[in-house]
């Protein structure tokens, strides 16, 4: 006996120590297993739960799997077996399709337990199966939400009772709802606002005049003509009436056109008439209320302490004794200043350029070593949440308010959130150069309206050139212009020759009456200092400013090259002290384009992002 126990032991223990040995096999080959096919398997697995979870749920098979699958998940989940398959199914595929997706399918998961827990609660309740004589019974079980909604349910409406417990769960069921579908709360409120003023809109409102009684009589039939032989009132026998007379009384009359109707109609130019002033008018400058607000600036925003707390963990991460002790944010930079420790190298910071990057997930980190007047590393990131400069608000702060010459235009803000504006006349040119979007058009808008909104035509004049055709078209018209918008390149070079004659005109002027500046020659002719020559018929009056904007330099070059370049140049060499000031704007600031000579003449940049270092370095 002793000696049959001893073998049946000994096979038991052959036969664990084998299927042990199978088991770790398995686990050990799953663990080295590709993680892409360890994904594919869990989400096939969860597809073959659903086709299982379908016999006992929707189909009903009266077999063992069939009745024993009904049994688990109606048991547990009552009424909400049904949904079953449709959620397994549901995050098979998601497994499938998007496998990579973790948060959104741990969010997903999340929000779909809490629809089991509050939905199952509910169907408890609502089902009645708390007030059933066996509230455990099997028939109180599956009729309701299953064991699940009896546990939720019942603890609850013994503490709170059933009026509380509705709303809770209803509650947390929603909860579920926005964490599936990703939606805040008050993003729902919003979009319930907007179909409310969506519905309001649709319906129709009955007019008060819709319903006035008027005292004509109607009529019987439409009166189509006037009978001319007879008297209305007095019956007539259609038997009576021939064609010719039926014809006559009910033709509608022509109505005769009127003489002003048969003259022809003005024909107007497709451009607009240059206004000219008279001397006897006087222009106005326009109110700066006509410029909108811009939205108020903010002195500090989340992302701001998202980015100082990214640059103290990079600190803290490579040892270094810094401390980021304040920023100035601007409207699309915000300037971060670091304080270093003692016997702390600049360079340390410097080098740390790329890891800052990575930190505040930006590639255009900028670092100033140190801050012009200050003890402290500069770090300049672009913000997240930028916001809108607006031209109304430079034009009317205190940096424009204090400099009244006209040539005055506003530039917008810089990184500390200062308003910029420039003097023209102190450029004396300006050569403006940016990528197709990059915002050189806007600029020149900004600074012919700042002019507009400053500059009378006796103070200023304009000559505009827009090879584009369609961005300077706003302002055909005006009486600052001296000639209409040119948009012809070889007009824009006799043009351009022209503005060469005035500016030769001009010196002839300083020169006979011993001046400098045509600002100087200007101050005498108002004081009356300045007078013709005996003889001269002519009446010495101020000379305006005279600005040239080229919107497209290139296309100018392209067409006329060396005649625009001899008249640029020669503006830009000369035309300073006789009041005449260029401003040229290009997206390819190349050699063909800017060449040497123009370059070297232009000592202004306004430089906006281009599309390659060369043309940045121009």
């Amino acid at each position: 006996m002793g000696s049959i126990f001893t073998g049946l032991a000994s096979a038991w223990r052959l036969a664990a120590k084998a299927i042990g040995s199978s088991i770790r096999f398995v686990a050990r080959g799953a663990k080295e297993l590709d993680p892409d096919h360890q994904r594919d398997g869990a989400a096939l697995a969860l597809f073959l739960l659903a086709l299982i979870s379908i016999t006992g749920t929707w189909a009903h098979l009266d077999n063992y799997l069939g009745r024993a699958v009904h049994a688990f998940l109606a048991g547990g989940l009552g009424k909400f077996s049904a949904i079953a398959p449709i959620a397994l199914i549901y995050f098979a595929i998601r497994i499938f399709r998007k496998p990579d997706d973790k948060n959104a399918t741990g969010r997903i998961t999340v929000g779909a337990i809490t629809l089991l827990i509050s939905g199952t609660g509910l169907v408890h309740l609502l089902s009645g199966s708390l007030d059933a004589a066996n509230p455990t019974g099997t028939t109180a079980i599956r009729s309701g939400g299953g064991l699940i909604g009896y546990y939720i349910a019942m603890p609850l409406a013994g503490f709170m009772s059933p009026l509380l417990a509705y709303p809770f769960l209803s509650a947390l069921f929603l909860f579920g709802l926005l964490v599936i579908t990703a939606t805040p709360f008050n993003v729902v409120i919003a979009r319930i606002k907007v179909l409310i003023v969506w519905a309001k809109s649709k319906r129709r409102e009955r007019a008060e005049d819709e319903f006035e009684i008027s005292d004509t009589p109607p009529f019987e039939s439409p009166v189509v003509g006037w009978n001319q032989h007879g008297d209305i009132d007095e019956p007539v026998n259609e038997d009576d009436i021939d064609e010719d007379q039926f014809d006559e009384e009910f033709t509608v009359e022509v109505p005769k056109p009127l003489d002003a109707q048969l003259k022809p109609a003005a024909t107007t130019g497709a451009r607009p008439e240059q206004l000219l002033l008279t001397g006897d008018s006087k222009y106005e400058l326009p109110s700066q209320d006509l410029l909108k607000a811009g939205p108020a600036a903010k002195a500090k925003s989340k992302a701001n302490d998202t980015v100082v707390a990214s640059l103290t963990e990079v600190f803290k991460q490579f040892d270094i004794d810094a401390q980021v002790t304040g920023f100035m944010r601007g409207p699309t930079v915000t300037r971060y200043e670091v304080e270093l420790g003692n016997a702390v190298k600049v360079e340390r910071i410097t080098a740390l350029s790329k890891n800052i990057s990575y930190a505040v997930a930006s590639s255009e980190v900028r670092i100033l070593s140190p801050i012009p007047g200050k003890s402290a590393v500069g770090i300049e990131i672009p913000n997240l949440d930028r916001e809108i400069v607006s031209l109304g608000d430079v034009m009317r702060s205190s940096v424009a308010g204090q400099d009244h010459h006209p040539m005055l235009v506003a530039l917008g803000k810089d990184v500390e959130g200062n308003f910029v504006c420039a003097n023209l006349a102190k450029m004396p040119h300006l050569l403006v150069a940016g990528a197709t979007g990059a915002g050189k058009s806007s600029m020149i808008n900004a600074m012919i309206t700042s002019i507009l909104m400053r500059a009378t035509p006796d103070e200023v004049r304009l000559i505009l050139i827009d090879p584009k055709r369609v961005e300077l078209t706003a302002y055909e018209g005006i009486p600052h212009l001296i000639t209409p918008i040119i948009t012809n390149p070889k007009k824009a070079a006799d043009a351009l020759t022209w503005v060469v004659r005035e500016m030769d005109l001009r010196y002839e002027d300083l020169a006979v009456f011993g001046f400098r500046h045509i600002d100087d020659f200007n101050k005498a002719v108002r004081a009356g200092k300045v007078v013709a020559p005996p003889g001269s018929d002519r009446v010495l009056e101020p000379y305006p400013y005279l600005l040239v904007v080229i919107d497209e330099l290139a296309d100018l070059m392209i067409v006329a090259a060396r005649e625009v370049e001899e008249s640029v140049v020669r503006i830009t060499q000369l035309a300073r002290s006789a009041g005449i000031h260029l401003v040229l704007a290009t997206q390819r600031p190349s050699v063909d384009v800017v060449t040497g000579l123009i370059k070297a003449n232009v000592p202004s940049r306004l430089s906006f992002a281009t599309s390659s270092l060369a043309d940045s370095r121009v």
